[in-house]
């Protein structure tokens, strides 16, 4: 059976330590986009529907973008990108203990989180 795949609402963007505070300054003050508050500590804004995560991570030299990706079933899921030469890089980090998803990497080397909703 093929999964089936939609867009998530969540989008990262990891940002090395040296660009952090400006880069939080840009969609707070300079955009001006409501933060979400009630998800601190981390660093939220709306984005129209989606949600940008502001995360700052040691060792970068630029900042990436990552996205969301929801499945209705992990598993097929699996089985289906590895068919279709799709790389998988769970380590690059750690997921919530419980957590029913996946890392994988586009062919255009962006990284999306493959979730059950």
């Amino acid at each position: 059976m093929k999964p089936k795949f939609e867009g998530g609402i969540n989008l990262a963007m990891k940002v090395p330590p040296h660009q952090f505070d400006a880069v939080v300054s840009f969609y707070r003050q300079t955009l001006a986009l409501e933060e979400i508050e009630t998800l601190r500590p981390d660093i939220v804004f709306r984005l129209g529907p989606n949600r940008l995560w502001i995360d700052k991570v040691s060792g970068m030299s630029q900042a990436e973008i990552w996205l969301e990706v929801i499945t209705n079933d992990t598993a097929a899921a699996t089985a289906h990108l590895s068919d279709a030469g799709i790389v998988r890089c769970d380590e690059i980090e750690p997921l919530p203990e419980g957590s029913d998803g996946f890392w994988i990497s586009s062919p255009a080397q962006i990284i999306h989180l493959v979730r059950t909703d």
